[in-house]
């Protein structure tokens, strides 16, 4: 007689395990939100190449268990019941011997690790709450998109397209009503094969124009903010949207078109002429991108020091931008230099759902910044 070994697992430990994976993810993801506004601007991040693994403190997670006292000091529900009116329990501030909080205290603190979160775990986080607003099908007969859809499930087909599942199926139901004991003998007759349709959808496409002020007056707390927010609008366009065009303007009394690496790293000086870049835009959105083909999006950051004999000007192409885009958000970023009149005073007579103006102090703003100009829409 054979011998014969009887093995019993326990699956309960792996469903704990799993349990256990899942909570720590979450932990992690609340972690992250909690700290979202600082982890944003960090500056490790904006000057990375995209690929910076962020290392976020996450307090552990600790199972429930008692705790006994290490010196034996009396408490209720512990000891022979000696106490008596008027014994000290315990000093609030103490350390585990019992001094005034000097010297090194022996009692174990509470354990923290680093947890590692990439960049793209960063935006699809951000994605969650924020997206394109008032995004719309543009000209159903002129701009589609083609797409390969597995609709049907056909007996002839490419041998690359078997469907496994409904093979499987069929072998085992005709083997079973021919009494076979092989169940899983496959024959010609059982292959079955996924066939596709190619289906047409409205695309949506979107461009956004980032505009940025590269005067003298930015000094590098200004630049810093502006590419900051630029930096995550970027990536979340580009991880959210397949089809989305960014044109990047910058401008001092002149504004000009460049690439996308000259956007976050040249730096300028000079004067200030904020509708130089507005009417860029304009002329870009005119000769490149029909309104009627096209979501538009405009974005301008600028710290608000315009020459004051411009900021009529400014005020009228920005709300020839409204007439044409989706949406125009400027953003004024205050310094540390205060200015008396800026183009936020101007702004204000600007009465469209579609404008949308933010005011940055700090690092932190760069998220309200984010959450303003991308509410997500119900």
């Amino acid at each position: 007689m054979g011998n014969f070994i009887i093995s019993k697992e326990d699956w309960s430990l792996h469903r704990k395990g799993e349990l256990d994976k899942e909570r720590h993810q979450q932990k992690v993801r609340e972690a992250i939100k909690k700290n979202l506004p600082e982890i944003l601007s960090d500056e490790a991040i904006i000057m990375s190449d995209g690929k910076k693994i962020v290392k976020v403190p996450i307090r552990s997670i600790e199972q429930f268990r008692f705790r006994y006292d290490l010196n034996k000091q009396k408490h209720t529900g512990q000891g022979s019941g000696e106490t008596k009116v008027g014994d000290v329990l315990g000093k609030d501030g103490s350390n585990a011997k019992g001094d005034k909080g000097k010297g090194a205290g022996d009692m174990p603190g509470q354990d923290y690790y680093e947890a590692e979160v990439s960049i793209d775990e960063l935006t699809e986080i951000l994605l969650e709450d924020l997206e394109l607003p008032h995004l719309k099908n543009k000209s159903y007969d002129q701009i589609k998109n083609e797409s390969y859809e597995f609709r049907d499930v056909r007996k002839k087909g490419l041998k690359g397209n078997i469907d496994r599942k409904k093979t499987v199926y069929e072998a085992l139901k005709r083997n079973l009503l021919k009494n076979r004991e092989n169940l899983f003998q496959i024959s010609d007759e059982d292959l079955r094969y996924k066939t596709w349709e190619i289906v047409e959808k409205p695309d949506s496409n979107a461009v956004v124009i980032a505009m940025m002020d590269s005067s003298g007056s930015m000094g590098p707390f200004e630049k810093y903010i502006a590419r900051t927010f630029f930096f995550w609008l970027v990536r979340i366009l580009k991880l959210k949207y397949q089809n989305v065009e960014i044109v990047y303007l910058s401008h001092h009394t002149e504004a000009k078109e460049v690439s996308e690496k000259e956007f976050f790293t040249k730096g300028e000086s000079g004067g200030t002429r904020c509708s130089s870049v507005y009417q860029l835009a304009l002329d870009i959105i005119k000769h490149r991108y029909n309104p009627n083909l096209y979501n538009l999006y405009a974005f301008h950051f600028s710290d608000g020091d315009n020459l004051s004999s411009d900021n009529e000007l400014c005020l009228k192409l920005v709300r020839e931008l409204l007439n044409v885009c989706n949406l125009v958000g400027y953003g004024e970023i205050e310094g540390p230099y205060y200015y008396t009149a800026t183009l936020k005073n101007e702004y204000k007579k600007i009465n469209n759902s579609n404008f949308v103006m933010v005011t940055i102090k700090d690092k932190i703003g760069v998220y309200q910044a984010l959450k303003a100009f991308l509410k997500k829409e119900n």
